[in-house]
C-alpha cells in the first residue's frame, strides 16, 4: 500500500466513523450528552465493534504503514455500516481485491443473457477459479459442452487437461494448455489460502500427469492476445481469436469470446451453426 493510499484510507475511515452515532451501531448513548468531543463514534468504539486493537486502529487512521488483512478490513466495513460500494472502495484503498458480493437469484440468467447476446461468437463466463458460470450455444457446439463435465468439475482447467476429445480437437494443445495453466497459477497467487484452488490443484495433479509436471515448474503468465486452431469434426479446420472482458460490476468474473479469425473460419462456423444441433459437443 503506497503512502498516498494509506492517507486516503485514513481519511475514508475517519469520514465514515464521523457519520455514525452509538445508537446507529447498537451502543448505549452517552450518559452525559454533549461531552463527546468529536462527531460520530470514537476510535475505541470502532475497534470494539470490529474486534481489533485500539492502538492498531488508531495507527490505521493515522496513515501508518501497517498490514491490513482481508478479514480485518471486512470487519471494519461491517462495524462502520458501509454500503457495498463503500466496502469495495475500502478494500481497494487497502490494496485488496474487491469483496465478494452476494450474487442473488438473477446472476445466472443475467450472465446467460450476456453470452447469448455474443452469438454467433462462442462465449463463456467463468470465475476466479475458472469454474464455468455461463456459456452460449456456439461455445457448446464449437468448443465443448461444460454441462457434460462431472459434478464439481465444471471447470476450464479440468476440461483442458482431462477431456481427450478437446485435446484431439486442438492442433496446438500444448501451447494453449500451458498458457491457461499459467493464468490459473497467477489467479491462485492472488487468492492465497482459497480452498477451491487447493482442491482443484489436488484433483488435477492426480488426474493429469501433464498438469502435475507443469504445475511443479511454477509457470506464471497473464493473458495475452492469442489464437487457437481447431480440427472440428463437423466444421473442419477453424481458427479462433480470443478476447477476455472483465465485468466491471463483479471483477471476479471474466467473459471470454472466441471470434473466427479469418473469412474461411467465419464461413465454416456459420455453416456449423446453421445446421442441426448435435446432442453434445
Amino acid at each position: 500500500m503506497s503512502a498516498g493510499s494509506r492517507g486516503q484510507l485514513a481519511d475514508f475511515l475517519r469520514s465514515r466513523r464521523a457519520r455514525l452515532t452509538p445508537a446507529d451501531v447498537g451502543l448505549p448513548s452517552d450518559s452525559e450528552p454533549g461531552r463527546r468531543r468529536t462527531p460520530g463514534l470514537r476510535r475505541e468504539e470502532v475497534a470494539e465493534l470490529s474486534g481489533v486493537g485500539v492502538t492498531w486502529y488508531t495507527w490505521l487512521e493515522q496513515g501508518r504503514k501497517i498490514p491490513a488483512s482481508p478479514q480485518v478490513v471486512d470487519a471494519l466495513a461491517r462495524a462502520l455500516r458501509l454500503s457495498a460500494d463503500e466496502h469495495r472502495h475500502l478494500r481497494e484503498l487497502a490494496g485488496l481485491t474487491a469483496a465478494a458480493e452476494a450474487s442473488g437469484d438473477d446472476l445466472q440468467p443475467r450472465l446467460k443473457r450476456l453470452v447469448d447476446a455474443a452469438a454467433p461468437n462462442a462465449a463463456c463466463v467463468y470465475d476466479i477459479h475458472f469454474d464455468y458460470l455461463a456459456w452460449n450455444e456456439p461455445y457448446r457446439r464449437i468448443r465443448h459442452d461444460p454441462a457434460g463435465l462431472p459434478a464439481g468439475r465444471r471447470n476450464l482447467l479440468w476440461m483442458m487437461f482431462t477431456d481427450a476429445e478437446n485435446r484431439a480437437r486442438m492442433t496446438t494443445w500444448d501451447r494453449a494448455a500451458r498458457a491457461l495453466l499459467s493464468q490459473f497459477r497467477a489467479s491462485a497467487g492472488r487468492h492465497p489460502g482459497d480452498p477451491r484452488f487447493a482442491e482443484l490443484v489436488a484433483a488435477l495433479t492426480e488426474a493429469s500427469p501433464r498438469f502435475r509436471d507443469w504445475w511443479a515448474e511454477y509457470p506464471v503468465r497473464y493473458f495475452r492476445p492469442a489464437r487457437i486452431r481447431l480440427r472440428h469434426p463437423q466444421a473442419g479446420r477453424i481458427t479462433l481469436e480470443l478476447f477476455q472482458l472483465r465485468l466491471e460490476d463483479d471483477p471476479g468474473l471474466l467473459m471470454v469470446m472466441q471470434v473466427p479469425a479469418d473469412p474461411t473460419s467465419r464461413d465454416r462456423v456459420a455453416a456449423l451453426l446453421a445446421g442441426p444441433p448435435s446432442p453434445s459437443s
